[in-house]
């Protein structure tokens, strides 16, 4: 049963255990046929919000007991985005896992990834899946610029960062898509649910 919370008049919050959980939950919202005006995962949340309050109040119940769904293997959502493995910390976050560079990367382009939600800047996709050996804790020192398209890693998550911005996670490598475009529509190349699959851009010899 999921813990369902008051969110202001229009909105209920509903609270997982973890952030797959949170997107199979998103997914069920989506699918549910509630009058859902908009929902947003979160980390260990779903916000769903509603027209009106008398629609928040009457989709509680059926949201309490709503179940995760799982991803549809469905290849027009997965979104490939090649990889220039030269960041500057992949070095270190190899002999931080006793690993070699070449090993970081075919850890890193192994899975398929999901986006469990969007945070901290605009288009920054939470991607999960990263392999359980790749999960390094944040830098202790963020850097104050790091690049668009910088592509990194931070704690369970993978990333692209959409635009230059300060950040402390572990730079891997770059890549040249735009994951984030203000004009274009919908802007964010990421959206919950989202497959994203890394491949190497530049092989090494």
């Amino acid at each position: 049963m999921n813990r369902v919370l008051p969110y202001g008049g229009r909105a209920v919050l509903l609270e997982v255990g973890d952030t797959a959980t949170a997107l199979g939950l998103y997914r069920a919202v989506i699918a549910s046929g509630l009058p859902v005006v908009d929902a947003v995962p979160a980390a260990k949340t779903v916000l769903v919000r509603f027209a009106d309050e008398a629609a928040a109040t009457a989709a509680r119940a059926v949201l309490a007991h709503l179940d995760p769904l799982p991803a549809q293997s469905d290849s027009s959502d997965l979104v490939t985005i090649p990889v220039t493995y030269d960041g500057a910390d992949l070095d270190s976050v190899a002999r931080l896992r006793g690993l070699s560079s070449r090993d970081v990367v075919a850890l890193h382009t192994g899975p398929t990834y999901a986006v469990g939600f969007l945070g901290f800047a605009p288009g920054f996709a939470y991607l999960l899946g990263l392999d359980p050996r790749l999960h390094l804790p944040r830098l202790d020192s963020p850097r104050t610029a790091v690049p668009a398209g910088s592509v990194a890693i931070a704690g369970p998550y993978a990333a692209v960062y959409p635009t230059a911005s300060p950040g402390g996670w572990r730079l891997l490598g770059r890549t040249d898509v735009r994951t984030f475009v203000i004009d274009r529509e919908p802007p964010a190349l990421l959206r919950p649910g989202t497959r994203v699959r890394f491949v190497e851009a530049s092989p090494w010899a």
